[in-house]
């Protein structure tokens, strides 16, 4: 079984977009984040956010057994703990993804939202490392997000194994096993959604193998929606080819395709016999509320970057 623990909603794709995709690239149950990279969703904007949020429950409800539902919220928006409750416990959403743009994680401004990610037991995903779209990557150090060990409900992926910090990255996930912690409890792994670009990759997994194993590295495509099943397929032929020439065993190839994110995920994989009957109850009112007659109109170009 293949878990994607990073794949990008726009805002333009539909829940039979997306569960063909991840047909045709063989992936079991993927991890959608809500819209904030296109023209129509922006991290300065907090309500475009919420329209986000309310287009992903509508996406996700019914198929909770292979889609996997993450917030987005800017925790310098003063709603924004407000907004992450509502998302979870309103709109049926399972996890946060958080970018630090303009503030740094240890600010106490931003520790509302971590308290209301831990109270809820979230998994949260981090942005970390640099980015490709040339906004500084300052803010997204990956000892910067230690502060999240204050906050022990949250169960943490610090995404592209914070390259090019990725050694960093490496030591903030190893302190759990160094006092033994087993990987599944551990509160920080890596997703090795590709930050490094090629001629690093090999080093960078093989390292991450080698200091903290596979129980705490997970795949992630970082595809954006909608996008062919071909389009996830070659990044999961990346990895596959990287495993291969590291000589990765069968049992740790589990734990990066499947089992790390699996235990990350928790409770956010609902078991198919009940996405069925929760397929047959209306989504959530908020959702459908929070989304304007037309909002899914003309497609505008994207500017993606690396998160």
């Amino acid at each position: 079984m293949i878990i994607d623990a990073h794949l990008h909603c726009t805002g333009r794709e539909s829940a039979d977009d997306v569960l063909r995709a991840l047909d045709d690239a063989q992936v079991d149950v993927a991890v959608l984040l809500a819209p904030f990279l296109d023209g129509d969703h922006s991290l300065d904007d907090p309500a475009s956010l919420r329209r986000g949020n309310a287009h992903l429950a509508r996406l996700v409800h019914g198929h909770r057994d292979r889609l996997v539902g993450f917030a987005v919220v800017d925790p310098r928006d003063g709603a924004a703990p407000r907004d992450l409750r509502d998302a979870i416990e309103g709109l049926g959403l399972s996890g946060v993804k958080i970018v630090p743009t303009g503030w740094y994680p240890d600010e106490p401004r931003v520790q509302p939202v971590f308290a209301v990610a831990s109270e809820l037991r979230l998994p949260v995903l981090f942005h970390s490392g640099i980015f490709i779209d040339g906004r500084s990557g300052r803010f997204c150090r990956p000892t910067f997000f230690e502060v999240m060990r204050d906050h022990p409900g949250t169960r943490v992926a610090l995404a592209h194994v914070g390259w090019p910090w990725t050694d960093e990255a490496i030591a903030v996930a190893l302190i759990d096993l160094i006092h033994g912690v087993p990987p599944e409890r551990c509160r920080f792994r890596l997703d090795i959604s590709f930050g490094p670009p090629p001629p690093y990759r090999r080093a960078v997994l093989e390292r991450a193998l080698q200091v903290i194993g596979a129980g705490l590295l997970q795949f992630g495509s970082d595809c954006f929606l909608p996008c062919a099943g071909s389009e996830i397929a070659r990044r999961v032929g990346w990895v596959r080819e990287l495993l291969d020439g590291i000589g990765v065993a069968p049992a740790d190839r589990q734990r990066i395709w499947h089992d790390t994110a699996a235990a990350w995920l928790g409770p956010a994989i609902v078991p198919r016999e009940r996405a069925r009957a929760l397929a047959e109850q209306p989504p959530p009112l908020a959702a459908l509320a929070a989304l304007p007659g037309g909002w899914l109109g003309t497609p505008r170009a994207m500017a993606r970057l690396c998160c």
